[in-house]
């Protein structure tokens, strides 16, 4: 049997979407449409002091908790396409283990309090990790496989 792990929250979102209704479908793995929405991360008092530093970074890698998806699937059709894919090729919340990653833009920060643009996450969302975005997470030759013909260029 795999081990088992146990995460503590290290913040919250603060978003505009109150239900998992309400954040936009995703089409587009480039262009999400969330650029323009803005919200926050308010880190937990324990956790501030490991924001030293985070304000020299524009983009930040946010590892959060799907704490209100629905049950896991390992099959699942996206709701834009008209074939069933494999869990693993897609970004839908019903995943095995309900974590969620994203990439948000670092537009300022007060205290323990990051103002964030290209936010896709429900208010109220458990903040897990959160890590820089660095020039060596850019990949130039990205292969988007099914999505692909989705994209907008």
């Amino acid at each position: 049997m795999p081990p088992s792990f146990r995460f503590e929250a290290v913040g919250v979102v603060r978003s505009p979407f109150k239900t998992p209704e309400d954040v936009p479908v995703e089409r587009n793995s480039t262009s999400l449409g969330f650029d323009d929405v803005r919200g926050e991360i308010e880190v937990d008092p324990a956790f501030a002091d490991g924001l030293k530093d985070i304000d020299g970074f524009s983009h930040l890698f946010v590892l959060f908790a799907f704490d209100r998806a629905a049950e896991a699937k390992l099959l699942e059709k996206p709701p834009f396409d008209d074939q069933v894919r494999g869990i693993f090729a897609t970004r839908s919340p019903r995943r095995p283990n309900a974590l969620g990653l994203t990439i948000v833009k670092l537009e300022g920060r007060e205290g323990r309090v990051l103002r964030v643009s290209g936010l896709d996450m429900i208010d109220g969302t458990p903040v897990l990790d959160i890590k820089p975005y660095t020039d060596r997470d850019r990949k130039d030759a990205l292969r988007t496989g099914w999505l692909a013909k989705y994209e907008r260029r």
